[in-house]
């Protein structure tokens, strides 16, 4: 919402934590076929491609052409993760899934979307 508003989008820490996000056509797709399987013990379903904040919130501002750039404010909850990133490596054997959707077309069609829901 804030790069689409033309704003400078707000990262609470340093921005050096890392994450790993999962489109979620293909956390659904993951999902359904953990549903669909005899496994009863948890799997893992996510994408384990990591990166910094700083560099999902460059990537969003680039994708949007936002040029307000990133504030930085305290960290909000006390304990958060440094990183975090999902071993998928039994869904891959198991399930035969692993994420197709990159982070800049996951993000191409998100800002699309909410470029519509917003002008709507």
């Amino acid at each position: 919402g804030q790069a689409l508003r033309g704003e400078a989008l707000t990262v609470y820490g340093d921005g050096k934590q890392t994450r790993s996000f999962c489109f979620v056509d293909d956390e659904i797709d993951g999902i359904h076929r953990l549903l669909m399987s005899d496994e009863n013990l948890p799997v893992n379903i996510g994408n384990p491609h990591e990166m910094t904040i700083i560099e999902f919130a460059e990537i969003i501002n680039e994708l949007t052409g936002n040029k307000a750039g990133i504030v930085f404010e305290d960290k909000r909850i006390k304990g958060d993760p440094q990183t975090r990133q999902p071993d998928i490596s039994k869904a891959k054997s198991l399930l035969k899934w692993e994420p197709k959707i990159g982070i800049r077309e996951g993000l191409e069609r998100t800002i699309t979307y909410f470029k519509k829901v917003v002008s709507d």
